[in-house]
């Protein structure tokens, strides 16, 4: 089991043989998550999906206050090598790595990925986490994509973190499809809400979910849930 708390847009910290693994930053440029203090967020890893500013805002700060290492692409885990953060690994897609929490897959995922300074952002991705107790995918900013089936092949998935949004994203009737080809019947929401453009309405996407035989979790931020 693991205990996964909700930071706003799609930012997750998740507690995972007694480390802390952060996803995706986005914190103190975020209204919606304004009682979140980025301060009071102990971290020991840093996952960065891609070089957006609404997923790498923190995380530069987060890392350095916590001596935390940066695990992404090897364009965003050199950038942020740059600006002085000391420990950082990068990956690509289609490696993997073992560190002390788990197993960390880096996994395709179809958007773009700029750095917040112009600089590229190389090829955006997600993540699969397998761990002592169990394994689950952090899909970051994705449209649906055929390669997700390869995930459910190789792996067994327990949730899946995965954008609802539309507009930039995946929608919910994607997400499904998606859910199904990873093979998990729970989906917890992200990149939904955050922008008048990812508006979304929750109640119609957890109905379709629920028709569609999924469990759709939108957690409140600040909340946590244990998986």
């Amino acid at each position: 089991m693991i205990e996964l708390t909700y930071l706003g847009h799609s930012s997750f910290l998740a507690r995972i043989q007694n480390k802390n693994v952060l996803f995706d930053p986005f914190i103190s440029p975020n209204p919606k998550a304004s009682k979140i203090d980025p301060i009071s967020i102990g971290a020991d890893y840093i996952l960065l999906s891609h070089g957006h500013e609404d997923h790498v805002a923190d995380a530069e700060s987060i890392a350095k206050r916590n001596n935390a290492m940066i695990v992404s692409n090897y364009e965003i885990a050199v950038w942020f090598a740059q600006k002085g953060v000391e420990k950082y690994h990068p990956m690509n897609i289609g490696g993997s790595k073992q560190f002390d929490f788990g197993r960390v897959k880096s996994v395709a995922a179809v958007h773009s990925s700029t750095l917040p300074d112009g600089a590229s952002g190389g090829n955006p991705g997600g993540f699969v986490i397998e761990h002592a107790e169990g394994c689950f995918y952090y899909a970051g900013d994705t449209a649906l994509t055929y390669d997700m089936k390869l995930i459910g092949e190789e792996f067994k998935v327990d949730f899946a973190i995965m954008p609802i949004g539309d507009n930039f994203t995946m929608g919910i009737m994607d997400a499904i499809k998606a859910a199904d080809w990873v093979g998990t019947k729970r989906i917890i929401g992200m990149h939904y809400d955050t922008f008048p453009y990812i508006a979304i309405d929750q109640e119609a996407a957890k109905k379709a979910a629920a028709e569609a035989g999924k469990e759709l979790i939108l957690l409140n931020i600040g909340d946590s849930i244990t998986l």
